[in-house]
């Protein structure tokens, strides 16, 4: 960690320690987890009473950034209000990228003695889930490879690039959830990626080839390589099935957010 950035966080904790409403002061991201660059911002989540939970969530006051805690140039914090109850919800059933928010987090100081163990128990991967979100992202596979051959009939360069990042996003996904490894949404997503221990070889090569250059050719190596990788499970009802109710059909059964954020 850079010395701007502990600086940072040390004015972050003298202006929070002392206030009765905060419960645990964490930092997260990039900073915590050891992958910021000299100009990145600081961010940090922030537990909060239930009481003062309450004045904010009204005016939704859940966030805060300034530069003044920073000594650096472009320099600036960026935090996240929450009350325990909302880390409890994350532990049971918060998504991937919201349990890949606190990978890593330091936390800096807690009044809370069930803190600690919460924030050790959320970035786990949720193995219950595994086998469904597999045999949905090889549903997603199927369809995306069938679209590019889609796209590439008609000419079609948005569909061809739209369905490239997607099939480098569910056939990433595949690695990751078969690593048990969380999803960090698209940012930190190609980071996790590359540390996935068990991966086909060549996997990010491939990637590189289909993204720049979103064609049939491309897109049936890299479904290849995904796909024979090993003995992923299928849905039951077939692939068809499970892509129309996930894709097409989702508003019916309320799931959200779309399986592309889960």
């Amino acid at each position: 960690m850079y010395p701007h950035h502990e600086r940072a966080i040390t004015r972050l904790t003298d202006h929070y320690q002392n206030d009765p409403t905060i419960l645990a002061l964490l930092i997260s991201g990039s900073v915590a987890r050891g992958w910021n660059r000299e100009d990145s911002d600081v961010d940090y989540m922030v537990v909060i009473t239930d009481d003062e939970f309450a004045r904010r969530e009204p005016h939704n006051d859940l966030t805060f950034s300034s530069p003044d805690f920073c000594d650096y140039p472009g320099g600036y914090v960026d935090g996240k209000f929450m009350n325990k109850a909302f880390l409890h919800e994350v532990f049971q059933q918060g998504s991937e990228p919201a349990r890949a928010a606190f990978v890593g987090a330091r936390l800096i100081f807690s009044r809370d003695p069930e803190i600690p163990a919460l924030l050790d128990q959320i970035p786990a991967y949720p193995i219950q889930d595994q086998r469904r979100k597999l045999e949905s992202f090889y549903a997603q596979m199927q369809a995306l490879q069938w679209y590019m051959g889609e796209a590439e009939k008609r000419d079609n360069r948005y569909l061809a690039t739209h369905t490239a990042a997607d099939l480098v996003l569910f056939g990433g996904r595949m690695i990751l959830a078969h690593n048990q490894i969380l999803y960090p949404y698209h940012k930190w997503f190609m980071q996790e990626l590359r540390r996935a221990p068990d991966q086909p070889a060549g996997l990010l090569d491939a990637i590189d080839v289909l993204l720049s250059q979103p064609n049939k050719t491309n897109s049936d190596r890299f479904c290849e390589l995904v796909l024979n990788f090993t003995a992923w499970p299928q849905p039951a009802e077939g692939w068809p099935a499970r892509f129309m109710q996930e894709s097409e059909q989702n508003w019916r059964n309320g799931q959200h957010p779309p399986l592309a954020d889960c």
